[in-house]
């Protein structure tokens, strides 16, 4: 090492030589005014490579983080009987709906597969307002039984989930804090493919991160049935930055890092942000309401190729072909039928069949909008009531604390339905688990038959068990198509 810092010295030496008494100034080479005359200068400006140019024009990023890096936070969880891949606490879980063959995207490790056992989660934030309010992803805190928010400056604080919207991976956060520093929320619509941006967040937990790149791509569509447009960026995004904002050189938020596209579980040039956009009209249901909603117009759509376009007289490939039409639904009753081509929705034109669902999702429940369709050769106009996603009211900010009772579940009865299915007589079905159960090893979905081989046909009945148990409890439990026995240390 001392010999390459001698080199570079007697280098720097030579180079000061060469143009008497000359200021290195960042890339660039200043002659003070007793330099060489100037012919000797521009020689020597001449013979500079172009890269130096180059450089001294690229984008400097310190203020940027200086002034709103601050703001970003490390969230971390504990769940009581889920691991992911060691380091990756829940980075690494394939949503279900993904085919095997696009298991790729997904959030962390490639295997995805969680193993049983307490563990913990980490993911990054940001603070949108100063009385405590953070936004980050909603699988970062999915299933957590305790969420900390860790500030740049080392504090900690619990934060209280205010909701989670899985359709569009949003999540709400609120701590008890105040005067905190917050980010400057801009307009992902107005973001440019090409243009610089900046990650900050936690990989690996190596908090308050940063890296850089431009968007790549805006409106991509993911495999599975994605509400959102997602902004794809060539900035470096790892486990553990997911829920972290992207900033553009304005130091305004234009996304939520959510998603990469890896073969190895690491980087590989591809990663996706949430558009700032939806995550705020999320946070706002979600503060207002206490749930999010997303319209619907059920039906299935698919590309227009070149030769489909040629077939149905179109000019140029575009908009969504209708593949089915669900019975009843707002497309049904608006009059859409298999064949038809979405051209606009809402006099919005759709380019490719992955536009059409963020912008129906983005509608209120109700609503009425207007859909030009292409059908037997010509322009139709369709009115139709937008409806109500199923599914879309997971985002409950009085949900009942499993962690905080004597046996740490959240239950309610059986349906009809599920008694049918399963041939049980009786029992309760697990929609929520922590605490002592959830040390146990129970699970969520399991149905708890008895306590202690007293049956369990209500949840009043559970409850009074429970009550009225020691130090311990023996649950039979109903997990797909076996029974077994827990013994559950009460807490």
């Amino acid at each position: 090492m001392a010999t390459q810092v001698f080199k570079r010295t007697a280098v720097a030496i030579a180079i000061a030589g060469a143009l008497g008494l000359g200021a290195i100034a960042g890339d660039r080479i200043v002659p003070t005014t007793t330099a060489a005359p100037a012919t000797a200068a521009a020689q020597v400006t001449q013979a500079a490579p172009a890269s130096v140019a180059n450089r001294a024009g690229l984008p400097d990023f310190a203020d940027l983080v200086v002034k709103h890096g601050p703001a970003v936070v490390e969230v971390s969880t504990t769940r009581g009987m889920t691991r992911t891949a060691a380091g990756e606490g829940r980075e690494g879980r394939v949503p279900r709906n993904i085919p095997p063959e696009l298991a790729p995207f997904f959030r962390g490790q490639p295997d995805g597969a969680p193993d049983r056992g307490p563990g913990m989660g980490m993911g990054s934030g940001f603070v949108i307002a100063s009385d405590g309010i953070v936004l980050t992803n909603a699988h970062v805190v999915d299933g957590a039984d305790e969420v900390t928010v860790k500030m740049h400056d080392q504090r900690e604080f619990k934060a209280k989930v205010l909701g989670a919207d899985k359709a569009t991976d949003v999540a709400v956060l609120k701590i008890d804090a105040k005067d905190l520093p917050v980010v400057r929320i801009g307009s992902s619509g107005k973001t440019r493919v090409g243009e610089w941006v900046v990650a900050i967040g936690a990989p690996y937990g190596l908090e308050h991160t940063v890296t850089s790149g431009i968007v790549s791509a805006k409106s991509r569509s993911l495999p599975g049935d994605s509400v959102v447009g997602f902004i794809q960026t060539d900035a470096a995004v790892n486990p553990g930055n997911s829920g972290g904002p992207l900033f553009n050189l304005d130091g305004e938020v234009i996304g939520i890092n959510s998603q990469i596209f890896s073969r190895s579980g690491g980087f590989q040039g591809l990663a996706f942000a949430i558009p700032i956009d939806v995550a705020m009209n999320v946070k706002d249901q979600i503060v207002t309401h206490g749930k999010v909603s997303h319209g619907k117009l059920g039906v299935t759509v698919q590309e227009v190729n070149q030769t489909l376009a040629e077939s149905f007289g179109m000019k140029q490939p575009g908009g969504a072909l209708v593949g089915s039409v669900q019975k009843d639904g707002p497309g049904a009753k608006a009059g859409l039928e298999p064949g038809d081509v979405i051209v606009k929705f809402d006099g919005k034109a759709i380019a490719r069949s992955s536009d059409l669902p963020p912008m129906v999702a983005s509608v209120k429940p109700g609503s009425t909008v207007k859909l030009e369709i292409w059908r037997d050769g010509a322009a139709k106009e369709l009115s139709a009531t937008v409806g109500e996603r199923e599914g879309a009211k997971t985002a409950q900010a009085d949900r009942p604390d499993a962690s905080k009772g004597k046996l740490g579940v959240v239950v309610r009865p059986l349906s009809p339905e599920e008694k049918s299915a399963s041939k049980l007589a009786g029992g309760v079905v697990v929609e929520d688990v922590g605490g002592a159960a959830a040390k146990a090893g129970v699970r969520a979905g399991d149905v708890i038959v008895s306590v202690n081989r007293q049956p369990v046909d209500s949840v009043e009945k559970l409850k009074s068990l429970i009550d009225g148990a020691g130090k311990t409890v023996a649950l039979l439990i109903q997990r797909d198509d076996a029974r077994i026995f827990v013994p559950v240390p009460l807490g």
